[in-house]
């Protein structure tokens, strides 16, 4: 049985039960509407709850970086990340726990609504082909985001 966090339309975490062998659990992602984790949702609890965990805790703390380019709409300020020309993609990461969501490329960063969350699939074979190439944009309050991290990982932490 999956237990959500958060809602799929915005931002979600679904936790299924452990499987064999006991350290893995099925974990779906969703943002945007969108099913996140259409690769691979099997996620390697310990390695996984701990990114999950820290994320939470670097948006509770403010360590979030704001909007690199101000000027520029989520889905351009993505691509200009994304092709890391201008040497900040790495202080702008999310999303970033392991091969469970290594299909996805995404940043963050905080702007005069909140927190923005954009991503991308990558991979050309990705199962829905019409996704490739989009923007994907999430708009949601840095204390929801978080509370869904931290519930997300509150069930991943092992019994």
């Amino acid at each position: 049985m999956m237990r959500r966090c958060g809602d799929r339309a915005t931002f979600a975490i679904e936790v299924g039960d452990f499987v064999d062998p006991p350290w893995l659990r099925t974990v779906d992602v969703w943002a945007a509407g969108t099913w996140v984790t259409t690769d691979d949702n099997t996620a390697y609890v310990p390695a996984f709850g701990h990114a999950v965990r820290s994320e939470a805790v670097r948006v509770r703390r403010g360590d979030v970086r704001s909007h690199p380019f101000p000027d520029r709409s989520p889905e351009e300020t993505f691509r200009l990340l994304d092709a890391d020309e201008t040497g900040l993609a790495d202080d702008f990461r999310c999303l970033d726990w392991g091969p469970t969501v290594d299909n996805v490329s995404a940043r963050a960063y905080r702007d005069d609504d909140g927190l923005v969350l954009t991503f991308a699939f990558w991979r050309a074979d990705h199962p829905s082909p019409e996704d490739l190439g989009r923007v994907f944009v999430v708009r949601i309050p840095p204390d929801d985001y978080a509370g869904v991290l931290e519930q997300a990982a509150d069930l991943l932490s092992p019994r």
